[in-house]
């Protein structure tokens, strides 16, 4: 299995995992932003380029510009998950459902520029 394949694979499993409303929402929020990384990663890939960690999104995409005029809004989006709902959600002790359906909207909003690629 190639490494695309690979990523591509885990954003199906995450996204599902993201969607099944008999988790917990924190989870969910979880399970967004970890397809995201996979799909971003997924588009990457495409290029040979290589992220390996979340942390190195913003960066990566800001170098490679590899979305043209939409990199920008993929990695706000996903810095938006990675950094102000998924800390409060998973570590905080909050547990908010606006959260969710915030996490829910970067997620596709991410998602439908990567499907483009």
């Amino acid at each position: 299995m190639s490494t695309q394949e690979m990523h591509m694979e885990k954003y199906g499993m995450f996204k599902k995992d993201a969607e099944n409303e008999t988790v917990s929402n924190p989870t969910r929020i979880e399970a967004y932003f970890s397809a995201s990384f996979q799909l971003i990663d997924a588009c990457a890939d495409k290029k040979d380029i290589h992220i390996n960690k979340h942390q190195l999104v913003r960066s990566v995409l800001e170098k490679s510009q590899m979305f043209g005029e939409d990199t920008e809004v993929v990695w706000r989006a996903f810095q938006e998950l990675e950094n102000q709902i998924r800390p409060g959600q998973i570590y905080g002790g909050a547990i908010n459902g606006e959260k969710l359906k915030r996490a829910k909207a970067l997620f596709e909003k991410i998602e439908s520029i990567c499907i483009r690629v």
